[in-house]
């Protein structure tokens, strides 16, 4: 599974020598429940981005007593190990990695303490609309330690050279913009779709059926979007047709979310990128050494049906595996790592020294509050409406055990649709086979 967030969270292949020797020194023992012991514990804490700056893990140390070695793996190493582990029954790491989409198999499995107990999780929901993401059968499993979810970009230099003066809301006023920024010759394919067979396909997919007033399963996992009629299947087709109407560059089959946003969005090859990702804006595409369209770029209030669509939520957390050593240590460095004041500082909004490298956004309205009145967030206004009123979880009522092949059925039949190996009616016939067999325990 590729992280769909590979490139703004800035998670590479930096596995370190030492990081790896501790990773696999650490991977054997640990008893299960593990020890209350808080100072003068040593916690391992393995998580897809490098640590943050040593005076702050050092002033955490001196406060609780508390030291941290810090793992760093990329993406997909860490779920692998964190399964492995968590398999065996052995000790991996006292804090880790929870991703969104894996929040209801790891519930249903018990491979993550329930943090109910151990921290303030419902005083923490007010501030964190994303919360609700890593509840699994009554428990919350993890804390989103910061915000991820799906935006609407617009390059409105490109839009303004096609004459375009009054931003779309609706869908089909997007559509037809592009189509007339595509007719008057401004960019030959103005939208980028990621049709690579990768999770980037499905989460884009997930964002335009959002958009169009649906859902992709229902609370008992079946599938919303076998209708024709259905804006699930609407989706597709508008998706596929883009691809096949020249909207899309043909190139784009074989290219994924984030090479799309780096290649083709940040170099003005394009004009606009319907499920794109929060913070891109100041992360990415105002970065001068990584984008030729500098401040060109701008967030769009996602265009629905008839107004307004939900900005799909995506988000990566840290939870405290079930064979971790001292479960209490990690959950007061849980509540350290995630408050909004170190938040507002990874953010860069208290001097470089204090910054947390390549950390996309707070999940706290609190500490995004802050940024925006400092002014140090591109948008900061309008990305914290979306983060507070419009930020959805894909599955209302938490992703399913078996999303992983699920999504592996999405991104396989669209991909296929958009080739051209199978019509649309096929691919979404499917999808949705592939949730009624995995929601039924076939």
């Amino acid at each position: 599974m590729v992280h769909m967030r590979s490139y703004a969270r800035g998670i590479a292949a930096v596995i370190a020598t030492t990081s790896l020797a501790l990773a696999t020194g650490c991977s054997t023992g640990g008893p299960s429940g593990g020890s209350d012991k808080t100072r003068g514990a040593t916690i391992t804490v393995a998580l897809g981005s490098e640590p943050p700056p040593k005076a702050s893990l050092a002033a955490f140390t001196k406060k609780t007593g508390i030291k941290v070695k810090w793992v760093t793996l990329d993406w997909d190493s860490l779920q692998t190990k964190i399964s492995a582990a968590a398999s065996s029954k052995t000790f991996f790491a006292d804090a880790t990695d929870v991703d969104w989409s894996r929040v209801g198999q790891l519930g249903k499995l018990g491979w993550f303490q329930p943090l109910n107990s151990k921290l303030k999780t419902k005083a923490m929901g007010k501030d964190m609309p994303q919360l609700t993401s890593f509840t699994s059968g009554g428990n919350v499993v993890g804390i989103p330690y910061d915000a991820s979810f799906m935006v609407t970009t617009v390059n409105k230099k490109l839009f303004g050279e096609a004459g375009i003066r009054r931003m779309p809301t609706t869908l089909a006023d997007y559509t037809k913009d592009l189509q007339a920024i595509k007719q008057k010759g401004v960019v030959k394919y103005p939208l980028n779709i990621p049709f690579a067979a990768a999770e980037g396909l499905s989460t884009y997919w997930y964002q335009t059926t959002g958009a169009m007033g649906g859902t992709i399963l229902d609370g008992k996992g079946k599938p919303q979007f076998e209708s024709p009629s259905s804006p699930g299947y609407q989706a597709a087709q508008w998706m596929v047709d883009a691809l096949k109407k020249g909207l899309v560059p043909p190139g784009n089959i074989n290219v994924s979310d984030s090479q799309g946003q780096q290649t083709l969005m940040a170099k003005g090859q394009v004009a606009s990128t319907f499920s794109d990702y929060s913070g891109n804006v100041g992360t990415l595409y105002d970065v001068p050494d990584s984008s030729s369209v500098v401040h060109q770029v701008a967030y769009l209030t996602t265009p629905g049906a008839s107004g307004t669509g939900p900005n799909l939520s995506n988000p990566d957390g840290i939870g405290i595996p079930t064979e971790a050593k001292y479960p209490a240590a990690a959950a007061k460095f849980i509540e350290w790592f995630t408050s909004a004041r170190n938040q507002v500082d990874f953010a860069g909004v208290n001097g470089p020294a204090k910054v947390l490298k390549n950390y996309n956004m707070p999940s706290r309205v609190s500490a995004l509050a802050v940024m925006t009145a400092k002014g140090k967030l591109v948008d900061g206004q309008q990305l914290t409406l979306m983060l507070k009123h419009s930020s959805r979880p894909v599955f209302p009522e938490g992703a399913p055990s078996w999303y992983p092949e699920f999504s592996r059925s999405v991104y396989t039949n669209l991909h296929a649709a958009a080739s051209g190996s199978k019509s649309v009616a096929d691919a979404v016939k499917a999808m949705a086979d592939s949730a009624n067999s995995l929601s039924s325990g076939s």
